[in-house]
């Protein structure tokens, strides 16, 4: 009855909500060489809008890189000096556009979006003041993705999807069959640990799904052309982490499940839609409803793909990324914490 009558009615609202490719509130930083009248104006009309959401004004060229690693913004406008005067006297200024291109969907549409913004501003003066043509150079530069290829959008989270319903799958479906046969309670009532009955049913898939993550990872460089710019020991250790995380995950689901059926439809169910919807893999989590935003905020797979493009297509160390390595963490100790939990709850009945 469950699936019945919840999973179209889930469906309907993460469909009708979750699924959209507008941009509002975009976190952009400004480099302002010029500080002028002109610049002022543009940025005005550009945060007047409900586009983009200014994070912080930027001193010098150095700090641009900083702010796209940390993830702070996803776009960087620089104007350049004399901004006012080059555009009075010569008819022409140049600004720069740059993106952060890990998901070139978003930066394809930030782009257009400040594109508009500006030949609107340019089209507005003209009439406005008549005078000879105006013009303003604008020139993108895609960091982290120079060919906008949609593959690195796409391979950190299906890496991610494959990971974390193969491995919940995998044991949940596995404990379910021990419980149908009866050697589940057999277990349970000997003087194993109910911790130790954990760990042993958790390492052999641990193992496998190492091995699946390994092909998985040699598949994407390899077929897909997907880089590894950061360090792969820090890569596998992250996923090695991710792998735990899910495959607790994966006996949780177990304890609540009495059937092999049970355990494959809640996986699917509480896994598949989430993970592909509520992640950020496809579509921005700004845009969603504030909460399906505090929603996200508990989907693993939100923060594993940050992981992944942090270290694949950004190159940065842990040190960019330590918060969501810890929210992971966390959240491994909890499932199996709770797991044990539920595993005591019934040696006791």
């Amino acid at each position: 009855m469950l699936i019945l009558f919840g999973l179209p009615l889930a469906q309907v609202l993460l469909f009708g909500f979750a699924i959209t490719n507008d941009i509002t509130n975009a976190h952009i930083a400004i480099l302002d060489h010029s500080r002028d009248d002109v610049t002022r104006e543009i940025t005005h009309k550009m945060l007047s809008s409900h586009y983009f959401l200014l994070t912080n004004y930027l001193h010098s060229d150095d700090e641009i890189q900083a702010a796209f690693q940390k993830g702070d913004v996803k776009e960087v406008l620089v104007f350049e000096s004399d901004f006012a005067r080059k555009l009075e006297k010569e008819g022409a200024a140049h600004v720069q556009i740059i993106l952060d291109a890990t998901n070139p969907n978003t930066a394809s549409i930030l782009d257009a979006y400040t594109k508009g913004i500006i030949n609107s501003y340019v089209s507005q003066k003209m009439k406005q003041t008549a005078s000879i043509p105006i013009s303003i150079g604008i020139q993108n530069k895609m960091l982290y993705n120079p060919q906008v290829k949609s593959v690195y959008m796409f391979v950190p989270g299906v890496i991610t999807i494959l990971l974390m319903l193969v491995s919940a799958m995998m044991t949940s479906i596995s404990i379910a069959r021990e419980k149908e046969l009866g050697t589940m309670e057999a277990l349970l009532v000997s003087p194993i640990k109910p911790a130790i009955i954990i760990i042993g049913k958790v390492v052999p898939y641990m193992v496998l799904s190492f091995v699946d993550l390994i092909a998985i990872l040699l598949m994407s460089v390899f077929v897909f052309g997907m880089p590894i710019q950061g360090s792969l020991a820090l890569l596998l250790a992250e996923s090695l982490l991710f792998l735990i995380m899910s495959l607790a995950l994966g006996i949780l689901i177990s304890t609540v499940s009495k059937t092999q059926q049970q355990a494959l439809l809640l996986s699917m169910f509480a896994l598949l839609l989430p993970t592909i919807l509520l992640s950020g893999f496809i579509f921005p989590i700004a845009n969603m409803p504030l909460i399906l935003q505090y929603i996200s905020n508990i989907m693993p797979s939100r923060w594993f793909i940050i992981i992944l493009k942090s270290i694949m297509l950004k190159g940065v160390g842990i040190i960019y990324f330590w918060k969501e390595t810890l929210i992971i963490f966390f959240m491994c100790i909890f499932f199996i914490g709770l797991s044990i939990k539920k595993f005591s709850i019934r040696l006791e009945e």
